[in-house]
């Protein structure tokens, strides 16, 4: 059931709205809705507006934090998350370290699938930004710190950076990771990328750079054609120790 404070997704005739179930209202032009009437629901539930218009009650999954919640800047793409995930082989015997948090969207990712994430934002007004979103995905594996990660200590399974990466970073970083584990660096200039191969095909064993080229279709009555979206978004180094 829906707790008190939670997040919540109300979906409707091609509407999304993401709530906070209890005290207050949501305004629409479908109707007003009573937050607290979310308190106490199941996912899958309708709920009606003041108006009648019904709206399906569901608990958010990562994707709609990345579509819905507030941000600090831009975050990394689902689909170069995912990249980290599957090149990585991360699991729930996993302790992984995130570091620029931002709005902590790929933390909220890794800490549906590790066993425990500690992400690093040296930016304090951006860590309570992460610290928000992620309490709201009521993760408990998933620790935000408000300081630079070249002061993390420890041994992690994979050890992720999203930031303006230098050398110290890598060489840090390798220092972080346990054998046979993981580095996975993103990196959106050409610039960053060649940093982190740079340094860091003299320290791990096996480095590997992919960029995902995504285009979505769209099809309408015209006939069907990729989208003219920008397809690149950066680049992805897997590293192992």
């Amino acid at each position: 059931m829906i707790g008190d404070g939670e997040r919540v997704l109300l979906v409707s005739q091609g509407r999304e709205y993401f709530v906070l179930a209890g005290a207050g209202q949501l305004s629409t032009d479908l109707g007003v809705i009573d937050l607290n009437a979310l308190v106490g629901a199941s996912p899958g539930e309708l709920v009606k507006t003041h108006l009648g218009v019904e709206f399906q009650v569901l608990r958010p999954r990562p994707t709609d934090f990345f579509a819905h919640a507030r941000r600090s800047g831009a975050p990394m793409l689902p689909r170069d998350i995912g990249m980290v995930i599957a090149h990585t082989g991360m699991n729930r015997r996993d302790e992984v370290l995130d570091a620029g948090s931002g709005s902590g969207i790929a933390a909220i990712y890794f800490g549906g699938i590790a066993r425990r994430v500690t992400t690093y934002e040296h930016r304090p007004e951006f860590a309570r930004f992460a610290e928000k979103n992620i309490a709201d995905a009521r993760l408990e594996n998933v620790r935000v710190v408000a300081a630079d990660v070249l002061e993390a200590e420890g041994e992690f399974d994979i050890v992720h950076l999203d930031l303006g990466i230098t050398e110290e970073h890598i060489r840090h970083a390798h220092a972080l990771v346990r054998p046979g584990g993981y580095l996975a660096a993103y990196t959106p200039f050409l610039e960053h990328l060649f940093i982190v191969l740079d340094t860091g095909q003299q320290l791990f064993r096996e480095v590997k750079t992919y960029e995902c080229i995504e285009r979505q279709m769209t099809r309408t009555g015209r006939g069907t054609r990729p989208s003219t979206q920008v397809a690149h978004s950066g680049y992805v180094t897997i590293a192992r120790r």
